[in-house]
């Protein structure tokens, strides 16, 4: 098939759509359930590119959870621990965490890490997409998935979503798109060589702190911000730690907010874990996007909603006390060697310090600003490794 015809564009008045090969060849992609739409698509590229070149780099199964041409989430699979299992809501699936796959515990995190960010999400696998994914991705409210096989169990369970119209992509994992990209604004035809870029550990050799010691999971965590950075739309900063994206912040006009966005993301993390959190007794009917909603509202400084007279009575079986601002503030010191990774320079060192908040210790970042030094120096007041890669990772 050379082209899909799509139902409209980025909107409903943006018609005719499609997608097509202008070189005459096959597309390099087989629907097999659904009818996926034009935002869908660009999601699913996106995150197969992410995922593809994320286990090229890391060697370990991925998967990402994308909204609006942006991640809300990456990940490797490593094992989940049972304090994740439990606040990614998987830690009913299977009687033994050691059961869940690779590929299970990379969406599970990819998913897991900002929940509300992911609602509504298209998902991409870099490996086979097996039966506990399948079950765990039942249970979502997800769009669509995109990876390069589905084993027969896992497709008839995603195939049951959504009354039956649950969108699933096969992809061609040996498809290679031509070297030069073309895309269109406002009539003009613009061409640009395709960002090829292969991102590895020696990129991260030039660190330029005072602390030199950046240890090889750390190098993991690193490579996984900047190859999300590589798919998220700029400006845009991504906090990691242990595998997986803990906070994003994508498509800010200003630096400082992409860090204090994904910043409080990260810290929304963290907090889920709060043994106060952890402990919220919901209603037994309460729906998985309710309870999300609810926890978010609940770490926050506008808990009162939740917890008003009337209304935690439809919500939980106990009222919950309240987490306070001094608790929150003595969890969020316990959160540390968190990576974070830039898509271009700092160019202050207020970024350094907003960061150093919510527990980072090592950072990438292209270098190049006026005021390197600045940003040099203020890691070094917290002791923190830096390393310079010399390159831009703006995405558009």
């Amino acid at each position: 098939m050379n082209e899909m015809l799509l139902k409209y564009g980025c909107n409903p008045n943006q018609k005719p759509s499609r997608i097509y090969m202008a070189d005459g060849s096959e597309l390099p992609i087989e629907v097999l359930n659904g009818k996926p739409g034009y935002i869908n698509l660009l999601d699913a590229f996106n995150g197969w590119q992410l995922v593809k070149e994320l286990k090229e780099a890391t060697g370990l199964p991925c998967a990402t959870s994308f909204k609006h041409v942006s991640p809300a989430g990456a990940a490797v699979g490593k094992p989940l621990s049972e304090t994740e299992a439990k606040i990614y809501f998987v830690d009913d699936l299977v009687n033994d965490l050691s059961e869940l796959s690779g590929i299970a515990c990379a969406y599970a995190r990819a998913r897991g890490a900002d929940r509300m960010s992911s609602f509504g999400d298209f998902i991409s696998l870099s490996d086979e997409c097996d039966a506990i994914t399948a079950k765990m991705i039942q249970r979502e409210v997800s769009d669509g998935i995109i990876a390069p096989s589905y084993t027969d169990e896992a497709l008839e369970i995603l195939k049951s979503k959504r009354k039956g119209t649950y969108n699933i992509i096969k992809i061609d994992a040996n498809y290679k798109p031509a070297e030069l990209e073309v895309k269109q604004v406002y009539g003009v035809s613009f061409e640009q060589g395709r960002n090829e870029l292969d991102i590895k550990a020696d990129m991260l050799s030039n660190v330029v702190t005072a602390n030199k010691d950046i240890p090889e999971d750390k190098k993991i965590d690193l490579l996984i911000s900047l190859i999300t950075l590589k798919y998220t739309q700029s400006n845009s900063v991504c906090y990691v730690k242990d595998g997986q994206a803990i906070g994003i912040g994508a498509g800010q006009q200003s630096r400082i907010h992409c860090t204090r966005l994904a910043g409080n993301k990260a810290d929304n993390w963290w907090l889920r874990q709060h043994p106060k959190v952890m402990g919220l007794q919901f209603v037994d009917d309460i729906r998985r996007p309710d309870r999300d909603n609810t926890i978010d509202v609940y770490i926050s400084d506008e808990y009162e909603d939740v917890l008003a007279e009337g209304r935690w009575q439809e919500l939980f079986k106990v009222k919950p006390e309240v987490l306070t601002l001094e608790e929150k503030k003595e969890w969020l010191k316990k959160n540390d060697n968190v990576c974070l990774g830039s898509d271009a320079f700092f160019p202050f060192g207020d970024n350094i310090e907003r960061a150093r908040k919510s527990g980072v210790k090592y950072i990438v970042e292209p270098g190049g600003s006026v005021r390197d030094d600045q940003v040099i120096e203020t890691c070094d007041k917290y002791g923190m490794a830096m390393a310079f890669t010399g390159i831009r990772l703006f995405h558009h």
